[in-house]
């Protein structure tokens, strides 16, 4: 077995592609902060095809941690020289694997403060990109302003060279970049929101105001803040795949990533100061983003939300079985189709028939191996920037929103915290004790969870055309169950069950 490190890059297989360029000649001209799978998967991969073209090798990759939780992925790119193992799994049971080299440094930040933001205040920095998750822009989901009052914000602002969230770091770093005369760099936001560059624009430059008027006018003036729609399924690894990993190819990696073949990266061209040529790589680069990103949202995304909490009530585990089962197959593609799709303007390029159906071939690779649990996580943050939104447009329009509103109602059933079998399971939510105990109020008021959560439904818990609809979804759920629901979900918009 060979441990993955720069030494060792040359000991490896035939069947393993490296990279084909000098990482000693890479620096780093992109800073990313909170390294996960998903950029693992996905932008650090764009970067690393760029090289192995004898391109971009000033645009290398110096990932940043945050959270206390960052520390093991510091502990993992020190071991392995920022080198880590990218696995594409066919769906005919091929896997494909890669090193990728495009992340040349790692720097936490709780070990050293002062060394991230001087990295970041560096000239050689010209692109910041994050991959924080939907909720970590600290925006109310509702009002979607700034929430000053968190208290991590408010320490950020009282101590603004230890700063421990992103808003505080990078404000600080652009600070001194004022201050030095050193140009602005772009911020670019790679997580799942709509509108994901006007979102971090938003909260960047509210919490700079709070700091400093004068400094929040320079950030709106000279930062870019583009938007992007960014998509590859990423799943969480796990020691299995770690052990396949070492029993098919030989290496030893304690972070390898694995991933579907499919990859999208759509980028708004609004850049403060330079980018890598991503479209050599196969970026998109486009002038509007918005009818990409809303495709992905209320299709992929949405989606995921509409096939984990029905699946995992009635014992799915994994995300392919839920999809090789025809009565959940034909309640995604029936959402899409009916409900989802006429929310959205035509996308240059995409047929959004055709695209419905390949999600569903996706969904249905048994080699990605995603887990059921993976997508029921963070549902508070995701079901109002995904579902939510194709609702309330049926609403407007006076069009269909049945499913969605089953999609609603099946999570509610979830929050009650056990699946159809009994077993019993823990949710993995920021809100998970809000949420349960509004779900444990339902035997009694059936409306519990819409009026006990209205951070996250707004006036949706007060709208008796959505309501009607989703209390008569969630009755059947608790008397009938998930399959007799769904195969009757015609009858539930006609108001004749």
């Amino acid at each position: 077995m060979t441990v993955l490190s720069a030494q060792t890059l040359g000991r490896l297989g035939a069947g393993v592609s490296v990279p084909r360029y000098d990482r000693r000649q890479v620096t780093a001209g992109i800073a990313h902060v909170s390294v996960g799978n998903f950029h693992r998967s996905h932008q650090a991969v764009y970067i690393d095809t760029l090289m192995n073209g004898g391109a971009a090798m000033d645009w290398g990759i110096c990932g940043i941690g945050l959270q206390p939780s960052n520390a093991a992925m510091r502990d993992v790119m020190a071991a392995q020289d920022g080198l880590y193992t990218l696995v594409i799994r066919h769906g005919d049971g091929t896997w494909e694997p890669r090193v990728v080299g495009s992340v040349v440094e790692y720097l936490f930040a709780p070990d050293d403060p002062e060394a991230v933001i001087e990295k970041l205040a560096a000239p050689a920095i010209r692109i910041v990109s994050l991959t924080v998750t939907e909720g970590g822009y600290n925006l109310d989901s509702v009002t979607g302003s700034f929430r000053a009052a968190d208290p991590l914000v408010q320490a950020d602002l009282l101590s603004p060279a230890a700063p421990q969230t992103v808003f505080g770091l990078v404000t600080e770093a652009l600070a001194r970049r004022r201050d030095r005369g050193i140009p602005a760099f772009t911020v670019l936001s790679c997580d799942n929101i709509q509108g994901n560059g006007h979102v971090s624009q938003r909260a960047f430059t509210a919490f700079a105001r709070l700091r400093d008027p004068a400094l929040a006018g320079w950030i709106a003036a000279h930062v870019r803040f583009p938007n992007c729609m960014v998509d590859r399924i990423t799943p969480q690894t796990t020691d299995a795949d770690r052990a396949a990993l070492s029993r098919r190819f030989g290496i030893e990696d304690q972070w390898p990533v694995l991933c579907e073949p499919f990859t999208q990266w759509v980028l708004e061209d609004s850049f403060a100061a330079g980018r890598p040529p991503l479209e050599d790589a196969g970026v998109q680069i486009v002038a509007d983003v918005e009818p990409y990103e809303l495709m992905k949202l209320r299709l992929l995304n949405a989606s995921h939300q509409a096939l984990c909490y029905p699946g995992y009530l009635v014992g799915y585990r994994l995300v392919h079985d839920v999809t090789a089962d025809p009565l959940f197959a034909r309640f995604l593609l029936d959402y899409m189709q009916a409900e989802a799709i006429p929310t959205l303007r035509p996308v240059p390029g995409i047929d959004l028939d055709a695209y419905a159906h390949q999600l569903i071939e996706r969904f249905s690779n048994p080699e990605v191996g995603d887990t059921v649990a993976r997508l029921c996580a963070n549902a508070s943050d995701l079901i109002p920037k995904f579902l939510l939104p194709v609702v309330r447009e049926q609403l407007a329009a006076g069009g269909p929103f049945t499913r969605a509103a089953a999609v609603v109602a099946c999570w509610a059933r979830f929050c009650e915290g056990t699946d159809e079998s009994g077993e019993a399971f823990e949710m993995d939510d920021a809100l998970a004790s809000q949420l349960r105990t509004a779900a444990l109020r339902q035997g009694d008021y059936p409306a519990a969870f819409l009026t006990g959560n209205r951070s996250v439904f707004g006036d949706l818990a007060d709208d008796p055309r959505f309501t009607s609809v989703y209390l008569g979804i969630l009755a059947s759920l608790r008397e009938r169950g998930v399959r007799a629901t769904l195969a009757d979900l015609d009858s539930f918009a006609k108001g004749s069950l």
